[in-house]
């Protein structure tokens, strides 16, 4: 169903296009490329399919000079991203992720913002192997990555209501049902056998089609008063409605995403914005719909304008409503009230109300490394051993030992206490609200440090903090190794943009509850200049506020910046 009076951007297609276009449905000539022992890597076809296996190659950037001197190919490695909807993991799951970052990765997990595992420094030999333990695991790399929706997120602490056990239920089918329906991946890594013959659209990708989609999608589910997940952030967010304790449906946003490119303003990030309610039962064909749209109308020329939320933006929201409520055959209804408090996590032991204990342990960057001075690895090790509940990856790179029984709580926290897992406790409200992406020295597109460099400079943020009394004052501080915003730093109230090595864009004003982007305030500075901005700006903030104010509406309040009311102005 396509409207003539909705297009598509005229263009010659990317030739990302052509890629998928030739790729037999994600196939192409992966089996083969990972076969070829002349070369550590594969060929840049074959990588942009390896996005929807979930994992991209990389290299060793702090080696690729030296290497080069030497007349060698690059130190290549894949990053590998596990599937988790809504974050949540077994303990023997978690052994597992843990046991295949000793064997095969660099011997350490990210957890990502997306709530999803990611092992970096696998060598291509090694990939089938932890593909097939993953999957004997039952969890998965499908859709990971790629032009397809990613992995769904959802609010993942369960001690406020049992409206979070219902809402993680619909956050895994969705993300089950709007999987690629190719049988690529278990070919390629399952050795499962190819069927004879050729499968026609309707078979083998019936709500994708052969060329998926003009980018990736990304879809996530809040539970007010908690933000979490960052719902303005998702190409498609569904916010829970719930009356007299029961879920009655999802007020439905549409059009958001954090990436831009430098120099570059018809680029930016967007919040999405609420276009009605449905039912529980009626967010899979929402979400069908809209990705089909997306489909449809998206830029499949340009690859930086091809995310839906310039989709939204070139046809018009309204126009992408009325061509929804058409495909679905029905109308959304009237959005319900509701609101946020807050985008962060809570810390420390919390007894829900099923009787079951949470606890929330801070992780610096996601990074899940044991140290000298701190085994983090192990002691979480430790723990799945005798864990009989879950763990729950948060939207802020943080990790809930969830449904603790009354009967196991004492040992967990003896293991808690004996790995020192509660040191976090010492950190600045500033730095547990904080996050970074992993920039460098994996990733391609970096052009600063984030997650090796932000502790260091939070080390130097926490001494002003410390001066001005605001140890305790929570103000959420996001750093990017590049503009594609994988710690979501549009929506950091302290936000930082990898320009160039030691340079930043410095960013401020993002409401702390989610619902307000941030603007830039100084342009390509390097340490000494943020802090000196930091030491004005945070002593004003500590005798200026208002009672409750936080730290991204004083300086609107103040002058020192202007509200961005949409992303047209984010740049200026």
């Amino acid at each position: 169903m396509v409207n003539k009076t909705l297009k598509a951007p005229d263009g010659r297609p990317s030739d990302v296009e052509r890629i998928k276009e030739e790729s037999d449905y994600l196939r192409g000539t992966l089996k083969e490329s990972m076969l070829d022992q002349i070369s550590s890597g594969i060929s840049d076809d074959d990588n942009r399919l390896m996005k929807f296996h979930g994992s991209y190659l990389q290299d060793d950037r702090d080696l690729r000079n030296e290497r080069q001197k030497q007349k060698l190919e690059p130190a290549y490695q894949f990053m590998l991203r596990v599937r988790t909807p809504g974050g949540v993991a077994t303990p023997k799951q978690w052994l597992v992720m843990d046991d295949l970052a000793q064997k095969y990765g660099n011997g350490t997990l990210k957890l990502t913002t997306r709530q999803a595992f990611q092992m970096h420094g696998i060598l291509k030999w090694n990939m089938k192997k932890t593909i097939q333990e993953i999957h004997a695991s039952m969890l998965d790399t499908i859709a990971a990555c790629g032009d397809v929706n990613r992995n769904v997120m959802c609010n993942p602490n369960p001690h406020q209501s049992e409206i979070h056990e219902e809402v993680y239920e619909w956050s895994k089918k969705l993300s089950d049902d709007l999987l690629p329906r190719t049988r690529a991946y278990h070919e390629i890594w399952l050795d499962e056998e190819k069927v004879a013959g050729t499968p026609d659209v309707e078979e083998a990708e019936p709500m994708y089609g052969p060329l998926y989609l003009p980018r990736k999608f990304k879809i996530g589910i809040a539970v007010p008063p908690s933000n979490d997940i960052d719902v303005y952030s998702q190409d498609l967010g569904y916010i829970a409605i719930v009356e007299d304790g029961k879920l009655i449906g999802f007020n439905v946003a549409i059009g958001g995403g954090m990436g831009m490119s430098h120099g570059d303003k018809q680029t930016y990030p967007q919040l999405a914005k609420v276009i009605g309610f449905c039912t529980p039962e009626q967010i899979y064909d929402v979400a069908e719909k809209v990705i089909t749209i997306q489909r449809d109308y998206g830029n499949r020329s340009e690859r930086k304008n091809a995310r839906f939320k310039y989709t939204v933006d070139r046809l018009g929201l309204d126009n992408v409503k009325a061509e929804l409520e058409e495909r679905l055959g029905w109308s959304l209804a009237e959005a319900k009230p509701y609101h946020f408090d807050d985008n962060g996590d809570r810390y420390g032991w919390i007894k829900g109300i099923n009787g079951r204990w949470h606890f929330t342990l801070f992780v610096e960057g996601g990074r899940i490394i044991d140290s000298d001075d701190y085994q983090l690895m192990t002691g979480l090790r430790e723990i799945a051993k005798v864990h009989t509940g879950d763990f729950r990856l948060t939207a802020n790179q943080n990790l809930v030992i969830a449904n603790v029984t009354s009967q196991k709580k004492k040992k967990v926290n003896e293991l808690i206490e004996q790995y020192g897992l509660t040191d976090g406790k010492k950190y600045s409200a500033l730095r547990r609200s904080s996050m970074a992406c992993v920039s460098l020295p994996t990733c391609g597109l970096a052009m600063a440090e984030a997650e090796r460099y932000l502790p260091t400079l939070i080390d130097k943020i926490e001494a002003i903090v410390d001066e001005n009394g605001l140890r305790d004052k929570e103000i959420t501080i996001r750093m990017t190794g590049c503009p594609n915003g994988c710690a979501r730093h549009a929506l950091g109230e302290i936000g930082f943009i990898g320009k160039a090595p030691g340079k930043y864009n410095m960013y401020l004003g993002a409401a702390f509850d989610g619902s307000r982007l941030s603007k830039m305030y100084r342009e390509n500075i390097g340490e000494e200049e943020i802090l000196k901005e930091l030491r004005v700006l945070l002593a004003r903030y500590a005798k200026e506020r208002e009672e409750g104010e936080h730290f991204g509406d004083f300086v609107i309040r103040a002058g020192v910046i202007k509200a961005v009311t949409d992303g047209t102005n984010f740049h200026d």
